[in-house]
């Protein structure tokens, strides 16, 4: 994607220009300061909300700018900005927002709901072109009640929008990004949030520097003076940074090294993993493409998946295996759409008989060599091994991240293999994947009137007796089309030095840092 690309080399110059920034202020450090250092796999393509792409790189947007809401640890909604949560109109078009009166920027500006109007507005407005845009086009109007209330009007009931609002977006001071520019945004922005981390330096794939925030709204909440998220993509090189306490907490651990490592206390290190809500791992075919732009072909390939082999030997239980995008242990799961896409080789060799590709296909599958969120590699090789077995020939293709998902977004690949991740709404992959003119649409080439249509209804609803039928019917028309090759809903792990305190995994995936405390100096 191009703006993505743009943003990634600007955010390049901007860690080269920074780079006796951060060696000052690493000098400058009192010896007594409480450093909390982390890994992560994957470099920010931007520092600006609205615009990141990169899931794993959410953890230092998300330090600096918040949101009105949040998801705690368990995956509940609960008030950041706001004071409580929204008050809601019957016909469930309106959200209206009291906010906190006790929230300043980092630069000492005063939050106030003109801010909140603002960046949405911005972010709404087609000529900045965000990335995320697409998730809010259903916002009509953004109003300011008074210094300290906002209210959201939606164009339709949109059942997701609340759990949206906790991941994408982010709010900024008003006038700010005419002020101080974009590419302040994307490379340094310092003092534009209201988060307890203030942006000191970043240098690309090394490291991202911040310090507390001594005015945040959250009185004593922050732990520690400094934070380093260091970008460390090799998986090996994170377990020995954490084995050497170079780092207190790794992001995207390698299985093996996590199974074996959390029963590990006598060498200072824990682990703790739990389900990561609206989370898939599945391989995205490109529809418009051989051999995937053949139904009976990507049957074949989904009934040649042994989803419980991949789950069980591959990521130990970190995975939950499922055939459609649903975790089988969800109450909107559909076991016979489901049982319809099972590990059947024989009906795997049924549909690539009666497809366009009988006499056998090859393809190019795409996976990310730094384990973003998870680490796929071993499961794409088994994949391989797999279709083989049908006489279907795969091409694995590892690539840097960042280039991935630009790959993906572009809708440039043949099929990708990958773990996603976004709100805990059982249609945010859904919409994100195969409706018009979403983020990823492009990545599946695929379309449906039925599942438009279906998705509409059930943004219309908003409990279980309701919207369970919607969903059950959703599944089913994506196990016959099969777009897609689901392999199931994944967990949220993380290893982490045995001398932090107050961190867990979060089941959105990103670190959650803010009330992580190292009890060693450093």
């Amino acid at each position: 994607m191009a703006s993505a690309s743009l943003n990634r080399r600007v955010f390049l110059q901007g860690g080269a220009v920074t780079i006796g920034g951060l060696g000052h202020s690493v000098a400058a450090r009192a010896a007594d300061e409480r450093s909390l250092v982390v890994a992560i796999p994957s470099n920010p393509s931007t520092f600006d909300p609205i615009n990141q792409g990169n899931h794993d790189a959410m953890v230092v947007n998300q330090l600096i700018f918040e949101n009105l809401i949040e998801i705690d640890g368990e995956g509940r909604r609960r008030p950041m900005l706001a004071k409580a949560m929204p008050a809601i109109s019957v016909d469930r078009t309106e959200y209206v927002f009291e906010l906190r009166d006790d929230v300043t920027f980092q630069n000492g500006q005063r939050f106030t709901a003109e801010d909140v109007k603002y960046s949405y507005d911005y972010m709404l407005d087609p000529a900045h072109k965000a990335l995320r845009r697409s998730v809010w086009t259903n916002i009509e109007s953004v109003d300011v009640l008074d210094r300290y209330k906002v209210r959201f009007k939606l164009k339709t009931p949109f059942r997701p929008f609340l759990d949206y609002m906790t991941k994408y977006m982010g709010i900024f001071p008003a006038g700010s990004r005419e002020k101080y520019g974009n590419e302040v945004f994307q490379q340094k922005p310092e003092g534009l949030g209201t988060g307890p981390g203030i942006f000191v330096s970043a240098r690309s794939n090394d490291v991202v520097e911040f310090r507390c925030n001594p005015n945040y709204w959250r009185k004593d909440s922050i732990a520690w003076d400094r934070l380093r998220v260091r970008i460390v993509s090799e998986e090996a090189a994170r377990i020995a940074a954490l084995l050497s306490k170079s780092v207190h907490i790794i992001g995207a651990p390698p299985v093996r090294d996590y199974v074996r490592l959390r029963q590990a206390k006598a060498q200072g290190i824990t682990g703790g993993s739990r389900p990561a809500l609206g989370s898939m791992m599945l391989m995205i075919h490109n529809t418009r493409k051989p051999p995937f732009d053949d139904p009976n072909f990507r049957k074949a390939v989904s009934l040649a998946t042994d989803r419980k082999t991949i789950a069980e030997k591959i990521f130990n239980g970190l995975v939950e295996p499922s055939a459609v995008p649903a975790p089988a242990s969800a109450w909107w799961y559909n076991a016979k759409a489901a049982e319809g896409l099972a590990f059947n080789l024989d009906q795997a060799k049924a549909y690539l008989a009666k497809s366009r590709y009988a006499s056998g296909a090859e393809f190019e599958l795409l996976y990310s060599s730094q384990g973003y969120l998870l680490d796929v590699g071993d499961a794409a090789l088994f994949i391989q091994a797999s279709l083989a077995r049908l006489g279907i020939k795969v091409k694995l293709q590892p690539l840097e991240t960042g280039q991935l998902i630009e790959q993906v977004f572009a809708g440039n690949q043949t099929s990708v293999l990958m773990a996603v991740i976004g709100p805990s709404d059982p249609t945010f992959i859904i919409q994100g994947i195969y409706t018009p003119n979403q983020v990823m649409t492009r990545s599946s080439g695929y379309s449906s009137e039925r599942l438009n249509t279906l998705l509409a209804d059930s943004f219309r609803v908003d409990d279980e007796p309701s919207l369970g039928p919607i969903l059950a019917d959703m599944q089913t028309i994506l196990a016959e089309d099969s777009p897609s090759t689901w392999i199931g809903a994944i967990h949220s792990f993380n290893l982490w030095r045995t001398n932090v305190q107050g961190f867990e995994p979060n089941t959105g995936i990103t670190l959650r840092l803010t009330d992580v405390a190292p009890t060693d100096a450093r």
